[in-house]
């Protein structure tokens, strides 16, 4: 080459001379006093990372496999018994609150076509009325939606403490059902460990056809 750098054929053979030593354990583990830098790699890595201290411009393909120059006890220490280096030592833990969380499959959320306070405030005064009549007619999806909510209510009324009920008027629209439910539930529903609705499909709804059915009280 006319600039004087290296070839292609030339680095090659430096690379083949100039193998690296393995510590017994098949990882090889070389010396780079010119970086200041001990490399260690699997035996078929062996050949390339030779290569990149022969060509500089390759050596930034290679960075993660330079580890700080350890002795050979300080090797032995980090490698253990089962002869596997442990590169936690390289990478900075990151400590700024952020959290990991896992994705949410199977917690599915019936949205019935309405923004989450629009679909909050629904809810609520389904089981408002339900409390207050005992027995609403409603589409099968805000039946099933509601269901949790009217039970959660029934739970709440059935501890009967203050902190409960200011929970459950926080909740419920109307004060004097809520006072009516705490008064009540403690002898109907005394027995029973849930399961306080019951849902009763009926015939579709005339003009779109939206499947129906009858929420009650057991």
């Amino acid at each position: 080459m006319q600039d004087g750098s290296p070839s292609l054929s030339s680095a090659i053979s430096a690379a083949a001379a100039a193998s690296p030593r393995s510590n017994g354990d098949g990882f090889l583990f070389s010396l780079d006093m010119e970086h200041g830098v001990a490399s260690l790699c699997p035996p078929s890595l062996s050949f390339f990372l030779s290569l990149s201290r022969s060509l500089p411009p390759l050596c930034s393909l290679f960075g993660p496999f330079a580890l700080p120059l350890l002795s050979s006890a300080e090797f032995r220490s980090r490698t253990g018994k089962a002869g596997v280096a442990n590169f936690d030592h390289v990478f900075s833990n990151i400590s700024n609150g952020s959290k990991f969380y896992a994705m949410r499959h199977g917690k599915r959320v019936p949205k019935l076509n309405r923004p989450p306070d629009q679909r909050r405030a629904l809810l609520r005064g389904l089981t408002t009325q339900l409390l207050k009549h005992g027995r609403i007619k409603t589409t099968r999806a805000r039946a099933s939606a509601m269901r949790k909510y009217v039970d959660k209510m029934i739970t709440l009324a059935k501890d009967g403490s203050l902190h409960k009920r200011r929970q459950a008027l926080g909740f419920i629209y109307e004060k004097q059902i809520v006072h009516a439910l705490f008064a009540e539930v403690p002898d109907r529903y005394g027995d029973r460990n849930g399961g306080y609705t019951r849902i009763i499909r009926t015939l579709p709804r005339r003009g779109d056809n939206a499947p129906m059915a009858y929420i009650e009280l057991v």
